[in-house]
C-alpha cells in the first residue's frame, strides 16, 4: 500500500466516523424519559413530597391556573380548582414545561409541544405524554407523589 492509498483509506475511515457520531445525535427524541428525566436516570417512581400551602413559596397554588416546580413536578391548580401533577421536562428535549390555565394545558416554550392536563400530548414535536403523579390535599398541605 503506497502513501496515497493509505491516506485515502485514512480519510474514509474518519470520516465514516464523524458521520455516523453525528446522524446518531440527529434523532427526533433525544432520550428524555416519559418521567421527566433523561434516559439512565431513573427515578420517576420515587417521587413523594407535601407542599404546605400556607408556605410563601407555594402561595402561588392557592389561585386557579398558579404552578410551581419542585423536585422535577410541574404542580398547577386548574382553573376549576383541581390540583395536578407531571413530570416538569418535555419528553421531546427535557425543556422544563409551564402550565397554561387559561387554555389548561402545559406548554413546552422550546419546541412548541403542548400537553393536557393530564400529560397526554396535544401537539408535537414531542411523541410521549409527561408522567402524570398523584396529589391529595389534606388541610393546607399538597402531597404530591408515585
Amino acid at each position: 500500500m503506497d502513501r496515497k492509498e493509505f491516506l485515502s483509506l485514512l480519510g474514509l475511515t474518519v470520516g465514516g466516523g464523524v458521520a455516523i457520531s453525528c446522524l446518531g445525535g440527529c434523532t427526533k427524541e433525544s432520550g428524555v424519559t416519559p418521567g421527566g428525566g433523561s434516559s439512565g436516570g431513573g427515578g420517576g417512581s420515587s417521587v413523594d413530597f407535601t407542599l404546605d400551602l400556607n408556605a410563601n413559596e407555594n402561595a402561588v397554588l392557592k389561585n386557579n391556573g398558579g404552578f410551581l416546580v419542585k423536585s422535577g413536578v410541574i404542580v398547577a391548580r386548574t382553573t376549576g380548582g383541581v390540583y395536578i401533577a407531571v413530570a416538569a421536562a418535555c419528553t421531546h428535549q427535557g425543556t422544563t414545561i409551564q402550565y397554561e390555565g387559561n387554555n389548561s394545558r402545559f406548554l413546552c416554550p422550546n419546541h412548541g409541544s403542548t400537553f393536557s392536563e393530564s400529560g397526554g400530548v396535544l401537539n408535537g414535536p414531542a411523541s410521549t405524554a409527561l408522567k402524570q403523579y398523584k396529589t391529595e390535599l389534606s388541610g393546607t398541605n399538597l402531597r404530591v407523589f408515585a
